[in-house]
């Protein structure tokens, strides 16, 4: 059964301080198309303004996580602004990820191609089944992958990137593991769980370190190395004048478990 727009982005709590958006378009192997775009980034600003929410799972229902832009939507409007609109659509979407003051796990089944693999790359972390695959295929129909080398090339060393977006070839989930793509490769059935796992230990964190920490990282890799070593020193700083941080070390120090006290 298809589904309407209104649907294609669905949101549930499987645990305490876990949002989980499911993309929701499987007849169409979850397509971005532009209303799919739309609709992913409205519950993205939805979750980053819920200060319950501590971790965001990105995970997809049917036999692709995500099979890239929509071609048909694409191929039916050969129009130069259309296609500037598009992408500039995709690439803010992609950077509201990266932007999400909570930290992201892309669990990933089936497919990830293009704009799919893409949006994995641009997660903070990701689990997959051990049956999945990965591809940045445009080359295969004319159209290099050049958004998705954004992220890919961020998380890959340059030639395992660059043998992606020039062969398109697939690699599975254990050569995405090995070239840094995803965190880990699980059983299909293990999926869910260990995604939730990891979700666990992350909120067991005090909130303000991990936002501060996720903010910091990013910044500081499109700095020059001492720039950003001093906005590090700055971050460690301010961080160490939170009252957890303060909580922590003195925990240390009394050889006792934390007692956070700003869990969200």
């Amino acid at each position: 059964m298809s589904t309407s727009a209104s649907d294609w982005v669905q949101r549930d709590h499987p645990a305490p301080g876990v949002t989980r958006l499911t993309l929701n378009r499987p007849d169409s192997f979850n397509a971005l198309s532009a209303d799919m775009m739309a609709a992913l980034q409205a519950a993205l600003d939805t979750a980053s303004q819920d200060s319950s929410c501590r971790v965001v799972v990105l995970a997809a229902n049917g036999r692709a996580f995500c099979a890239g832009h929509d071609l048909r939507e694409m191929s039916a409007q050969p129009d130069l602004r259309f296609y500037q609109q598009l992408f500039a659509q995709c690439s803010r979407m992609m950077l509201a990820v990266q932007a999400l003051p909570q930290p992201v796990i892309a669990q990933v089944q089936g497919i990830a191609t293009a704009a799919g693999c893409q949006l994995v790359a641009m997660c903070d972390l990701a689990v997959a089944a051990d049956t999945a695959c990965f591809a940045v295929s445009g080359i295969h129909y004319g159209l290099f992958c050049a958004t998705p080398s954004v992220g890919l090339s961020r998380n890959l060393g340059r030639k395992q990137a660059m043998e992606m977006l020039l062969t398109g070839d697939f690699i599975d989930a254990h050569a995405a593991v090995e070239k840094g793509l995803i965190n880990h490769a699980v059983p299909d059935d293990k999926l869910t769980d260990t995604v939730l796992g990891l979700c666990q230990k992350i909120v067991e964190k005090p909130a303000t370190a991990v936002r501060m920490g996720k903010a910091l990282f990013y910044q500081q890799l499109e700095l020059g190395i001492a720039a950003a070593y001093q906005l590090a020193g700055q971050t460690m700083a301010c961080n160490m004048m939170d009252a957890d941080a303060q909580e922590g070390f003195q925990a240390f120090v009394e050889k006792r478990t934390p007692s956070w006290k700003h869990k969200a």
